[in-house]
């Protein structure tokens, strides 16, 4: 598959579709697999670290794609490893992008049962998403980058608006003392929180399509620093409110936080509701990127048109999302699809760029 000169985006628009990819299910699930993993009240550490680590990789990806500014991951590889081998790691990272679009969507129907429309079978809900998702990614990247530039801003001004307004039962107690156990439970948790930054990746695909592939490195720090902020916000309110113990105990521990207060006397007195709007938005941008990505990967390693992959890939992304039985088999496919990432971006990146510039890659200067 050739990209089209046409089929361009801005430099914003690249930092835009990063930010959706990374705030998927995370906001509502973060604080209750971070502070399970750290016991104490400075799992906001725990999330900027993992925020700087996510940084890091993310900068060594950048590098290593603006040697091929004309090239996705799936067309450079093979002039660094070798046709077979890179074919292959070729599919694994469609694999990759194939499980986690399996996940947002399986996760997507969850949440909407939970809290909209108990009692409604999961492959409607599912059949849904996918057909709408489908119906946006044939039109390429550039309407995926506009629905997303219509999607964040929604997503920044309710969720910091309904956040806030759980200050009423905010309790700086519960975030005391600071390290009271020192370093080490933080670097438990630093695991946990650097995958619930996956997203970053997906720059290892988008640079070809950029106006300005030289700007890449600010649409990355850009991309991740916004998840990370609004990371930081979420853990600290939700432990705030709900203290260790209390977020811990609960599934779904922001959307808890949001449905343990009301504002009397305005329009909604209950605004779970308007976070759970965005939040659908949310996970629905990640699993339309990541479909996009799938198939994308398939068209350039066969080289033929990547419209009948998106319709071949709708059984497998429903199969693939059947397969959890329960929502505990979920969050272990979650966790299964991070340490994929952690391995499949966290090592083979800086391996494939040490090789490249061994074998004397072509050069490409960058703007940082």
């Amino acid at each position: 598959m050739i990209i089209s000169p046409k089929d361009k985006i801005t430099t914003p628009q690249a930092a835009v579709i990063v930010i959706n990819f990374i705030l998927g299910t995370g906001l509502l699930t973060l604080p209750r697999s971070s502070t399970e993993k750290v016991q104490t009240p400075d799992v906001w550490i725990s999330v900027i670290l993992g925020g700087v680590i996510t940084i890091t990789a993310g900068l060594i990806m950048v590098k290593l794609s603006q040697q091929f500014p004309e090239k996705t991951f799936y067309q450079y590889i093979n002039e660094i490893v070798g046709k077979w081998l890179g074919g292959l790691l070729s599919l694994v990272v469609v694999c990759y992008f194939l499980t986690t679009s399996s996940f947002q969507l399986r996760a997507m129907a969850e949440v909407i049962r939970y809290l909209l429309l108990e009692g409604t079978p999961t492959w409607a809900i599912m059949m849904i998403f996918m057909w709408v998702s489908l119906y946006l990614i044939i039109g390429g990247i550039n309407p995926i980058a506009r629905l997303f530039e219509i999607i964040l801003p929604l997503t920044v001004i309710l969720f910091l608006v309904v956040t806030f307004m759980s200050f009423k039962i905010f309790e700086i107690d519960n975030l005391r003392p600071v390290l009271g156990e020192g370093i080490v439970p933080v670097l438990k948790g630093v695991k946990t929180t650097a995958l619930a930054f996956s997203g970053p990746e997906v720059m290892l695909l988008l640079i070809p399509f950029m106006n300005s592939p030289k700007k890449a490195v600010k649409a990355l720090l850009v991309g991740v620093s916004i998840p990370l902020i609004f990371y930081v916000i979420t853990v600290v309110m939700v432990i705030g409110a709900l203290s260790v113990d209390g977020v811990v105990m609960r599934t779904w521990p922001t959307l808890d936080l949001i449905r343990s207060f009301e504002v009397a006397g305005l329009i909604f007195e209950r605004f779970e509701s308007l976070l759970l709007v965005v939040w659908i938005m949310q996970i629905f941008a990640t699993f339309t990127i990541t479909f996009f990505a799938a198939a994308l990967g398939l068209a350039q390693i066969t080289e033929k048109s990547i419209h009948p992959f998106m319709f071949g890939l709708l059984p497998i992304l429903y199969i693939l999302a059947m397969i959890p039985k329960n929502i505990n088999d979920l969050f272990k496919q979650g966790d299964f699809v991070g340490n994929i990432a952690m391995f499949l971006f966290g090592i083979l990146p800086p391996l494939l760029l040490i090789i490249s510039r061994i074998k004397g890659g072509k050069k490409y200067e960058t703007i940082t």
